[in-house]
Formats: C-alpha cells, sequence, structure tokens
C-alpha cells in the first residue's frame, strides 16, 4: 500500500463519513510511510483497522510514541 492507495482510500472514506468504518488490512503485505501515518490518523478520527500486519502495527506505534515526544 502507498500513497496512491492511500489517495484513494481517503476518497472512498470521505463518500462514506456517515458511516462506521473498518478497513480490513488482511492482504496488505507491504506498506511505506505515508500508509502508516494515515492509519494513525485513521484510527485517531475512530476508524477500525482490522487485520493489520504485526509490522505495520509495530510500526504504528512507534510513529504515535516518536509523535507524543515531539515538543
Amino acid at each position: 500500500m502507498d500513497l496512491e492507495h492511500v489517495a484513494g482510500l481517503q476518497q472512498l472514506i470521505a463518500e462514506e463519513a456517515h458511516n462506521r468504518i473498518t478497513l480490513d488490512m488482511k492482504e496488505i503485505t507491504i506498506a511505506d510511510r505515508e500508509t502508516v501515518s494515515y492509519l494513525m490518523e485513521a484510527e485517531a478520527t475512530g476508524i477500525r483497522v482490522i487485520n493489520c500486519p504485526e509490522y505495520v502495527r509495530s510500526w504504528i506505534a512507534a510513529e504515535k510514541i516518536i509523535g507524543a515526544e515531539a515538543p
């Protein structure tokens, strides 16, 4: 999943803003930094992210720590 996929996903989610959204990441095998940032922001807005690969979940957690430590 890369920036192009994130842009498409953002558009789809914007169209469904009135519904509860769950992103199933079961088939994602590789993700870039933009994807991780997007998933972190999505969860912060209440979007559920399920079946996320462990390395992506760990990366999201690390980014949250870095963000919390930034001035």
